[in-house]
């Protein structure tokens, strides 16, 4: 899996890259950890869920 992808920040309110700060396998998946590289905004997926991440 990559370190970096683009997402659209809530925080910043446009696409931003994201870093991969965390990842962890759970029994559900895969959870990993991703903050903008801007703002430090943080969000969570599990599986690679892009539909609907988490606030970290």
């Amino acid at each position: 899996m990559s370190l970096e992808m683009e997402f659209s920040c809530p925080r910043c309110g446009e696409d931003r890259d994201f870093w991969r700060v965390a990842a962890m396998t759970l029994h559900l998946g895969e959870k990993t950890k991703w903050r903008c590289n801007e703002c430090d905004y943080g969000l969570t997926r599990i599986n690679g869920d892009r539909a609907d991440p988490v606030e970290a």
